[in-house]
């Protein structure tokens, strides 16, 4: 039997915070925002039904303490978590934890969240399964002797990997023995500094893929299906800042894809993944083949793109799931239309090697126009500051084809001002007008070969950034931004926004 969801308490921030509470508030479910100090005025905050402190500013103290969040879920009477991305939603612990306090995790079981944390574990599973791996190590590297003789045997060029964690930390590409120790070294250090684990391994470093990863949904019904591929190539550091779908890479026909779908699906189901989730991979394009990079165990940042081009709402589908509705949706009938582009949107400096910045939005202008959405947690008043990721908005259009998506984008980062804070902005125009990305022959090296900051057109002239910065000042001035009293009334730490005035609606 379906269980009911009446209230959905969201153990996030920000943007993807918002994300989820749209989609509640469709599908006729009540929700409740946790925040921190930092974020008491925050638009998930002021949104939300109802909304709790959970702590200071850090997220060591807020955000990342699963008991807080269970006993407020608890106390507020909410039937199911959505984590979203980062903090705790591939914390194996914290699911395992909300399952046992009687809620309902919307997310994977923590047997899968657990066997995908471990990227050599993953591999052991994947290589079982059928689905290509790159070759390399299928446990740990934990001495400099193991480690030389293992990159002996994989072949130079190797990359060291942390076990246990992603976002380019823990990771060294070496390309000859004498400097492996030093990196072994630095890689360890690093990631346990980053992870809590010092756990490496080595695999075989390709040159010059593409990454591309295909969205999964799992129910708890035996049902499998992917969504098609989003293209993740646009790195910096090894995180990706702009992404696509579908991938425009060459080679990859109707035939590839199809394959890298059956293995993606194969991929989860051979770790028993319900729920939805993104299978990477990296593709070579010389040879045409490909390799499973990782599983990631949650939404994703990029989910949009894939959200325009088929239609589906991947947060609904996420909590249906949850609720043990089968899929309503058989592979045979996925289908995707067009193309859509996503750019994130940061506070941070691109012409200094991308530093992030930290400031008060003072003023703000977002675009508009027909297939053009701005997924944002950042509002009017807001501080984007120093105690979380620097992600100001997502942007996502999408047009008929690849050529009519990058002329929104652009035209849409034309319109989109921010003042108070350095943006990547101008980097991502840059990008749109770069030939070798317009031609769609690109590769996870672009921003290291292409990219000049010394030639990075910073967008306003002198005279429109003095109109911008004159109107936030004449804004600042005669408006001042509500304090959370003055938008709420408090109750016991409990923050009652506007109340919604009818009661959630069942679910078939």
């Amino acid at each position: 039997m379906s269980k009911i969801f009446h209230k959905v308490l969201i153990a996030n921030r920000g943007e993807i915070a918002v994300r989820i509470i749209r989609s509640c508030r469709e599908m006729g479910i009540l929700t409740a925002a946790v925040y921190s100090d930092a974020d008491r005025t925050a638009p998930h905050v002021l949104m939300a039904d109802e909304a709790y402190h959970i702590g200071a500013s850090p997220a060591r103290e807020s955000y990342l303490v699963g008991e807080r969040i269970i006993e407020t879920a608890l106390g507020c009477k909410a039937e199911a978590i959505h984590p979203g991305y980062g903090f705790l939603a591939e914390n194996g612990v914290f699911a395992e934890s909300v399952e046992a306090a009687g809620i309902t995790f919307i997310g994977p079981p923590a047997s899968a969240i657990r066997s995908m944390g471990s990227k050599t574990e993953a591999r052991r599973i994947m290589s079982e399964a059928g689905v290509p791996v790159v070759p390399g190590d299928r446990s740990g590297v934990s001495d400099p002797e193991s480690a030389h003789a293992s990159a002996e045997r994989i072949g130079y060029p190797v990359l060291i990997k942390a076990a246990f964690g992603g976002g380019g930390k823990g990771m060294r590409v070496v390309w000859k023995p004498e400097d492996l120790s030093s990196a072994f070294d630095a890689a360890r250090r690093e990631s346990l500094s980053a992870f809590g684990s010092d756990e490496v391994y080595l695999e075989r470093f390709i040159e010059g893929p593409r990454h591309i990863e295909f969205q999964v949904l799992a129910d708890m019904h035996g049902n499998c299906i992917h969504l098609y591929e989003r293209e993740c190539s646009i790195q910096r550091r090894h995180q990706k800042v702009i992404e696509e779908a579908p991938s425009p890479a060459a080679g990859l026909n109707a035939e590839l894809r199809e394959r890298m779908g059956q293995a993606a699906v194969a991929a989860t189901r051979a770790c028993g993944y319900v729920n939805a989730g993104t299978v990477e991979f990296l593709f070579d394009p010389t040879y045409n083949s490909f390799y499973f990079l990782e599983m990631n165990t949650r939404l994703q940042v990029e989910h949009p793109v894939t959200e325009m081009v088929t239609g589906l709402d991947l947060v609904r589908e996420q909590i249906l799931i949850a609720m043990g509705e089968p899929l309503q949706i058989r592979q045979e009938e996925v289908e995707h239309h067009g193309h859509s582009i996503e750019c994130r949107l940061y506070a941070e400096d691109a012409a200094n090697g991308f530093l992030p910045d930290a400031g008060v939005v003072k003023n703000l202008t977002r675009p508009n126009g027909p297939w053009v959405r701005v997924d944002s947690g950042v509002d009017m008043g807001n501080e984007v500051g120093v105690y979380y990721d620097p992600l100001v908005a997502k942007l996502i259009v999408w047009g008929p084809d690849r050529d009519a998506a990058i002329d929104r984008m652009h035209r849409a980062l034309g319109e989109y001002k921010v003042v108070g804070f350095i943006t990547n902005i101008p980097f991502n125009r840059w990008v749109m007008e770069h030939p070798r990305f317009r031609s769609g022959d690109f590769d996870t090296r672009f921003i290291d070969q292409e990219f000049d900051a010394g030639k990075l057109n910073t967008g306003d002239s002198d005279v429109e950034l003095a109109v911008v910065v004159a109107a936030a000042l004449w804004e600042q001035k005669n408006r001042s931004v509500p304090s959370i009293d003055s938008a709420t009334s408090s109750d016991n730490g409990r923050i009652n926004n506007w109340k919604r005035v009818g009661r959630a609606r069942s679910m078939r």
